[in-house]
């Protein structure tokens, strides 16, 4: 099943909104002399960490993938033998 709503997980700002916002809380809790509720935000933000690389790896990966496409096309193109054509 999956309970991703809106895409949110997919999107790479919204995770590194959502991964800064626990850092801060976590920032918040430590200075309010809280360390367990601090560890449980760090943990959260941890998580969105690893979500947001993930997010920048596969986006990256598809740059590279469509950037080769483009040079095997441009290749592909330039090797084709023009025609000429003959009137009769």
């Amino acid at each position: 099943m999956n309970f991703n709503r809106n895409g949110s997980m997919n999107n790479i700002h919204n995770v590194e909104k959502t991964m800064q916002k626990y850092n801060q809380l976590a920032k918040d809790a430590q200075s309010n002399g809280d360390p367990v509720l601090a560890q449980n935000y760090l943990q959260h933000a941890d998580h969105y960490l690893r979500r947001y690389n993930e997010l920048n790896e596969r986006r990256e990966s598809s740059t590279e993938k469509s950037i080769q496409e483009e040079k095997t096309i441009s290749k592909e193109e330039n090797q084709k033998p023009e025609v000429q054509q003959t009137t009769s």
